[in-house]
């Protein structure tokens, strides 16, 4: 029999005794971690290669079903919903991480490698800053939800799907299955790509024009000039990414197309490229001279048009508030079910103290500190309400716009202080995706009858993980790249297109050789691609432009077969079929990859 309803309370009446109804459990909260740590390695590696996250509650969900009631044979629904909080709430805390700190990395190792000085690359503020952002995002969300959930019942439709998953009862345990074997498949095909036994001499092939080389498919034959980057990355994460988007992931594949089969051609034709010097590729020229910047404008104006086109969502999220205020002045907000008033307040008086010690530590000086505590504060909760309404009408989290926007806007308030100005990035990046995903979580709880201070409680306590997890597995990759090189960047399996574009402006600030005329354009470009109806296409669009087009190929065909394959099985079959396949896909290729890097790190050990 499965669970009972959700209007039926905390406790489980049965015949002759009354037990209590398992919500808040060991279990429930061991799981959520186990998974949570899982999951932000396995997504940390998917942002570094794809640029964008992927939401972890269905995978959490899933899991938790098979593993709570398939062995356990005690699990709930409510329980369910705890453990996938918690797994998300540390899986998202990790993508705040990975959209900003890897920027600091490639330009450490870029500006010493042309015999500039490096960036002191300390641990520990940025550690802090993430823990800061984590906790803030959680505490300035948490007054917000029965305005947000209850009374403006915004959407918030990943928390819906979320909730439909955990209530679909024992469809979990075939879930788990296809889960499972999409994880034996990924992990088992990416272990053959770093093998290289299908890797042929990279001259070679580019000479010939087709081939595997780098685990890339170079499929030109001779026939589609170069400047086209006929070359498709075989990695099954990329083609998985697009089965889970369908339809919706069509723009960010157009983005690719336009930048490489229409603007690329283009400058060719017209000359404004310089031809290549001997043995230098014509592709890496375009990329570097027209589509990195160009792209970089995009995402910038995108990002910038999103606020403005946001600004519904901030006066509404401003009268929620307002709202909010009265109902706990009333006495209902911050009782009962809710996180008591006295713990928010404490947990961000700490929060901004733990801001303020992070930017000393960063060489900021004890004025510049206390304005970035204060300014940063301000800018995230303004942020994180921002982008809470936005995922609650779309769906969008604009979280890379963001991480741009406050990086630039704390080096012009820094004197230029590229890690002080990090420090702001990486809380406030933490923060809104943390505000986000409590709210999906909490509307997930309020559709299954969990209680909400449950689910505060426990996100609260566990998401603190999230950062420091994320900053491990960054560190990891990039000691642990192939043959001793960097692990990712331009020119690697894993470019981080979100870091190498804030690096892209990072530089360009401090050197102040801007390249006005294409981030103008850029600009332009996504600023009114930013005003169209489909929330997130100025950044879907330049993210896509700034990726290498091996990647993003890969994920435009795994959006066609996703349609096709909807077309002739049926959204049913895809919802329960191929959406536990491809997150598999997602979670094998990560964990390997990671995997392969600790083991390349260790090997010299092991075998010495």
């Amino acid at each position: 029999m499965d669970d009972p309803p959700a209007t039926q309370g905390p406790i489980h009446r049965h015949a002759d005794a009354v037990a209590p109804y398992r919500e808040l459990t060991v279990a429930g909260v061991l799981l959520g971690i186990a998974q949570g740590v899982v999951l932000n390695v396995a997504f940390v590696y998917a942002a570094l290669k794809l640029g964008f996250s992927i939401g972890g509650s269905t995978v959490a969900a899933i899991m938790g079903y098979a593993l709570l009631r398939g062995m356990l044979g005690k699990g709930t629904l409510v329980e369910n919903n705890i453990n996938q909080t918690i797994a998300s709430g540390i899986n998202t805390a990790g993508t705040g991480v990975v959209f900003t700190v890897p920027a600091l990395f490639m330009l450490d190792a870029k500006w010493r490698a042309d015999g500039l000085e490096g960036i002191d690359l300390q641990p520990l503020p940025l550690i802090i800053a993430g823990i800061a952002g984590a906790v803030l995002g959680v505490v300035v969300i948490i007054p917000l939800r029965k305005q947000m959930i209850e009374l403006d019942r915004l959407r918030f439709p990943s928390g819906v799907a979320t909730a439909t998953i955990i209530r679909a009862g024992s469809s979990g345990a075939e879930k788990a299955k296809l889960l499972g074997c999409g994880v034996l498949i990924s992990g088992l095909w990416k272990l053959l790509m770093l093998s290289g036994v299908l890797d042929g001499d990279a001259e070679v092939v580019a000479a010939r024009g087709w081939g595997v080389a780098h685990e890339e498919l170079h499929f030109g034959f001779g026939l589609i000039p170069e400047y086209f980057s006929p070359v498709l990355y075989l990695s099954l994460m990329n083609i998985a990414a697009g089965l889970l988007a369908g339809r919706g992931g069509l723009p960010f594949f157009a983005g690719g197309l336009l930048a490489w089969w229409a603007i690329s051609p283009a400058a060719v034709q017209l000359g404004w490229v310089n031809a290549p010097a001997p043995g230098a590729e014509l592709s890496g020229i375009i990329y570097s001279a027209m589509l990195r910047p160009l792209g970089i404008g995009v995402l910038i104006g995108g990002a910038l048009m999103g606020v403005v086109t946001a600004f519904p969502a901030i006066r509404s999220a401003l009268r929620s508030l307002a709202s909010a205020a009265r109902t706990a002045g009333a006495g209902s907000q911050v009782g009962g079910d809710e996180m008591k008033l006295p713990t928010l307040i404490i947990g961000t008086v700490a929060a901004v103290v733990l801001f303020f010690g992070a930017s000393l530590m960063s060489g900021v000086s004890a004025p510049g500190a206390a304005l970035s505590a204060v300014v940063g504060t301000l800018w995230l909760g303004l942020a994180a309400l921002i982008v809470a309404q936005a995922t609650g009408m779309t769906d969008i989290s604009p979280m890379s716009g963001m991480a741009l926007i406050s990086v630039t806007l704390m080096m012009y308030l820094l004197d230029n202080n590229i890690v002080g100005a990090m420090v702001v990035g990486v809380a406030v990046c933490v923060a809104i995706g943390q505000g986000a995903d409590m709210m999906q979580d909490l509307k997930t709880g309020f559709l299954i009858g969990a209680r909400p201070v449950r689910q505060q409680l426990v996100q609260f306590s566990a998401t603190w993980m999230g950062p420091l997890i994320a900053l491990g597995v960054i560190y990891l990759l990039w000691i642990g790249g192939p043959g001793g090189q960097n692990g990712f960047g331009e020119g690697t399996s894993l470019p981080a297109p979100q870091g190498g574009a804030l690096m892209g402006i990072i530089e360009a600030v401090k050197s102040g050789n801007v390249p006005i005329d294409k981030y103008t354009m850029g600009g332009v470009i996504g600023a009114l691609l930013g005003a169209a109806p489909l929330p997130g296409l100025g950044v879907l669009v330049g993210l896509a432009m700034y990726l290498p087009f091996s990647i993003t190929l890969g994920y435009g065909l795994g959006c066609l077969v996703q349609m096709q394959i909807q077309r002739i099985k049926g959204a049913a079959f895809c919802e329960h079929k191929l959406v536990p396949v491809a997150a598999g896909l997602i979670v094998g290729e990560a964990l390997m990859g990671v995997g392969h890097a600790g083991f390349s790190i260790l090997w010299p050990y092991l075998s010495g």
